[in-house]
């Protein structure tokens, strides 16, 4: 499937933006990705670009050798998803996370996620990702 002149701005610019500030944990580049009206649907931060900024500084200092890597990135129109592998520790296996962004004008304005701990073991010997 061909993606669409639009598609292919609104994948690149999520996946700059998640590459300067959600990986990272950088609070001092949110104005420059996400939107001023910015809708938060994640029961990890509250609504809000502020309370985005304090979500990323916390984790940041609570846990700084966390690490973070896209998986898998598609695009549908106006709306980037991410399937990403986070573990906040070295010994930690971590979470599946899937990030769902709408884009508008170039920024990120609404932001869904789904996380899942990933087990010791699974019933399959296909993986997570």
């Amino acid at each position: 499937m061909t993606r669409t002149p639009e598609a292919a701005r609104n994948l690149a610019r999520a996946r700059a933006a998640y590459e300067a500030v959600l990986l990272p944990f950088d609070s001092s580049r949110v104005d420059e990705f996400f939107s001023p009206d910015y809708i938060q649907h994640s029961s990890l931060a509250a609504e809000g670009l502020q309370a985005l900024k304090d979500f990323l500084d916390r984790a940041r200092q609570d846990t700084p050798q966390a690490r973070t890597e896209i998986k898998r990135a598609f695009v549908d129109g106006d709306h980037v998803i991410f399937h990403v592998h986070v573990a906040l520790a070295p010994d930690d296996p971590g979470f599946a996370v899937v990030d769902i962004f709408r884009m508008q004008d170039g920024l990120i304005a609404e932001h869904w996620d789904v996380l899942q701990q990933i087990p010791a073991t699974l019933p399959n010997r296909n993986g997570m990702f």
